[in-house]
């Protein structure tokens, strides 16, 4: 079945739009991990941080995940801004970001897609690519990338340095904890968010893992309904755990991989 076909059996269109209470629980999601994660640090309490600077990193990447498929519910303004802000607290150019994700959709798992290169690889293997993987985001970006795109990853790359100088200059040891995590975060990228969720899937691109475990889909705040994600990915996460529902319902038969 096709990615059309498919499209037009499951009712999904409804699902795009958010009510005010879930537009707020969208842009906001990763606020409270991120002021606990420095209140803790601040207190010296690195190891207690660390979950939270976790759960942090990824709320705000379901934030900028939503915002890349203009999902926030937000005007264009504030959806920029949300990924502006976003690349100063987790250290690299989310519009970066943004343009090879769209260009993973467009060409999931071809050599014209620079994201999903990782999916290609064993797992071990996606995690020492890593750091290549972050170099060749920013520089597919700045290469193939429209003026705006190439405009807002030099505003990113430039505004890290500077508030990462800053912050090392004046030596503020809980933000500087959070720089080396985030940093850490960004280099497992390549196999938290490509090959978890690709690999062993090359002969239907478009058919991503998924999950269905429900603690696990809790534990991970939906970021792992990549199945639905890819075939309706104007589909704001919040809403995913009821898109999984009306597909399962719908076609029921339908093979679903396992993320983990």
């Amino acid at each position: 079945m096709t990615q059309q076909e498919i499209l037009r059996k499951v009712a999904w269109k409804d699902l795009k739009h958010l009510s005010t209470k879930e537009m707020l629980i969208e842009n906001n999601i990763s606020l409270p991990w991120l002021l606990a994660s420095w209140f803790l640090a601040w207190k010296g309490y690195y190891l207690v941080a660390l979950p939270f600077s976790a759960f942090y990193f990824l709320t705000a990447l379901r934030q900028v995940h939503n915002g890349f498929h203009n999902s926030l519910g937000t005007n264009k303004f504030l959806t920029w801004l949300s990924l502006y802000l976003n690349s100063l607290s987790m250290m690299t150019a989310i519009h970066a970001v943004k343009f090879n994700h769209i260009r993973h959709h467009k060409y999931c798992l071809s050599d014209d897609d620079y994201e999903g290169k990782a999916a290609r690889m064993t797992w071990y293997g996606a995690i020492l690519y890593g750091p290549v993987h972050m170099f060749l985001i920013h520089k597919v970006t700045i290469k193939h990338g429209n003026k705006n795109y190439v405009r807002n990853v030099w505003l990113e790359i430039i505004s890290i340095l500077v508030v990462a100088a800053g912050i090392i200059y004046l030596k503020i040891p809980f933000l500087i904890y959070h720089m080396i995590v985030m940093l850490v975060g960004e280099l497992l990228m390549a196999f938290f968010a490509v090959w978890t969720v690709h690999h062993d899937t090359h002969e239907h691109p478009e058919l991503a893992r998924t999950q269905r475990s429900g603690w696990k889909n809790w534990l991970t705040f939906s970021m792992f309904y990549h199945l639905e994600h890819h075939l309706f990915p104007a589909v704001p996460t919040i809403k995913l755990p009821e898109l999984a529902k009306r597909l399962d319902d719908t076609l029921p038969d339908m093979e679903k991989k396992q993320t983990f």
